[in-house]
């Protein structure tokens, strides 16, 4: 396995690297700094890829419901486990070499790692950021950035910023104090560290009762990076308890929210709440993606706006300035939607009385998952089109009476869901009109994202554990594959040796597929 570090063991993954984009290797989580999941590769088209056929499989130990991302870098892939990162050949799927961490006790999903320079960089369950040897697995460092015992978790990838490695943190259900810190990659000390949920006399700590130490807000979904303005983008989770309002009364900022930072001191721009004082766990846990659109002033003329766009958990689409925060355009992201009529002119919900939790249920739309949620959106630039995994299903959301204690996995009531269907949608994202969907079979279980390239075609895995590739300008049904095993992670592509690759986690096992070829 040296060979593949051959000629290479000196290369270095720069920050321009991961600026560029997704070409022969996928170098960040979302694929781009923007957040598109958008591949330049083209050998793969709506033409040929019927012909895609299982290159490798790779059986991850003692995996369940693997989340991983994966990372590639000059023909090495880069996936993680719970507390485990694994380098895997990414033209045979043959493992290099394997890292364990023994010390955390906890096990927990984990969505991925980052690169930069000689090192791959990812989090374990009891908050240390471990950065390996990108070459033998060997320990470069391992640094607590926060502590277990008070709530906190990590699931999310890092995300990877010039010389910063950005980690959020995870728990917010159980009672915790969300927050964003940002590390020095080259020995995990810490920068500056930013608290989602104000403290006592800071701004925003006026819309919290005694409850903001443990009032949630949690970051675990890895944000996005402006690199013209410097700013980092990143959503908050919802506020604790989830489903019980009146220990908390008021709009609870910063939760349900995205918060625009600047990368050098981690101080906040602009912050834009989706859903003001939240009992239905509706967090904003889905990707804060960046784009340019056509625009017109108020004289009518014409030009491009830098905005920010989100698919919300809450049922509605939203459009924002980048550089402001201010509110621009909003539509409904799913058809049925019963907990509010509709948006005012500040973005704000307006609300339909009798929709909140009570003792004995109230049936909302959407449900407790959401109209979407964290799986992976993609952008194309080709189509012009935003491709978004969408849910519909109501579900019965009740409260109850019983005093909050932290750390004890109480959410203040509970929500069910009933049925339900996933529909993929590609959107116009300035305005949120829909070109067309892709309805899926199954019980609305998946949590599969997407992944578009140059050539016109999506990846995205159906609600029967199927990877599927549809046509991006028409969502025609081009090809499928059966996992044999329920989709939990997002696919990504790359090239080794000139060969195009789709990767999929499903399950306890890595997939990757390609066109096939004579005599394999």
């Amino acid at each position: 396995m040296a060979a593949l570090f051959a000629g290479a063991a000196m290369a270095q993954v720069r920050y321009e690297d991961i600026l560029k984009g997704p070409g022969a290797d996928w170098l960040t989580y979302a694929g781009t700094y923007q957040g598109s999941r958008y591949s330049s590769l083209r050998q793969i088209t709506p033409e040929n890829v019927r012909s895609l056929v299982p290159a490798w499989t790779y059986h991850v130990p003692d995996a369940n419901g693997l989340r991983t991302s994966p990372i590639v870098y000059r023909g090495v892939m880069y996936i993680t486990n719970s507390n485990a990162l694994f380098a895997i050949d990414a033209a045979t799927g043959r493992l290099i070499w394997r890292y364990q961490d023994t010390r955390a006790r906890k096990r927990g999903v984990n969505r991925g790692a980052a690169i930069l320079g000689d090192s791959v960089y990812f989090t374990t369950t009891d908050n240390y950021l471990v950065a390996l040897n990108r070459e033998n697995g060997s320990v470069l460092f391992s640094h607590k950035f926060a502590d277990v015992n008070t709530g906190t978790t990590s699931t999310s990838a890092p995300l990877v910023v010039k010389d910063k490695v950005l980690v959020g943190s995870a728990g917010g259900d159980s009672g915790m104090r969300g927050f964003i810190v940002a590390l020095s990659a080259k020995d995990g000390s810490e920068i500056w560290r930013k608290y989602t949920v104000p403290a006592k006399g800071e701004p925003g700590s006026e819309t919290w009762s005694d409850l903001r130490e443990w009032g949630g807000a949690g970051t675990w979904l890895s944000g996005t990076f402006d690199p013209e303005t410097n700013t980092l983008f990143w959503t908050t989770g919802n506020p604790w308890p989830d489903f019980a309002g009146q220990p908390r009364q008021g709009t609870d900022l910063y939760t349900c929210s995205l918060i625009a930072l600047d990368l050098e001191t981690g101080k906040m721009k602009w912050y834009f709440q989706f859903t003001p004082h939240d009992v239905h766990d509706w967090d904003a846990q889905s990707w804060p993606m960046l784009l340019e659109a056509p625009w017109k002033d108020a004289n009518g003329r014409s030009y491009m706006r830098k905005i920010v766009v989100h698919a919300n958990r809450n049922g509605f689409y939203y459009v924002l300035d980048r550089e402001t925060g201010k509110f621009l355009r909003g539509t409904q992201l799913i058809d049925n939607l019963t907990w509010a009529k509709g948006l005012d002119d500040n973005g704000k919900p307006v609300l339909i009385p009798g929709h909140d939790p009570t003792p004995e249920g109230n049936w909302v739309c959407p449900s407790i998952k959401g109209a979407t949620n964290w799986m992976g959106q993609s952008y194309n630039p080709g189509t012009g089109l935003l491709y978004v995994l969408t849910m519909q299903a109501c579900g019965l959301f009740t409260t109850s009476s019983q005093k909050p204690v932290p750390m004890k996995n109480f959410a203040g009531g509970g929500a069910t869901q009933a049925g339900g269907q996933v529909i993929l949608r590609a959107l116009d994202p300035a305005t949120g009109k829909r070109a067309w969907e892709y309805p899926m079979p199954g019980s609305g279980n998946m949590w599969t994202g997407v992944v578009s390239t140059a050539s016109g075609v999506v990846f995205s895995g159906d609600d029967d554990g199927h990877l599927v590739a549809l046509d991006g300008k028409t969502g025609r049904h081009l090809w499928h594959y059966y996992t044999g095993d329920d989709l939990t992670a997002s696919p990504v592509t790359f090239e080794v040796d000139g060969r195009q690759y789709v990767s999929i986690a499903s399950g306890s096992n890595v997939f990757a597929f390609a066109l096939f070829q004579a005599g394999q």
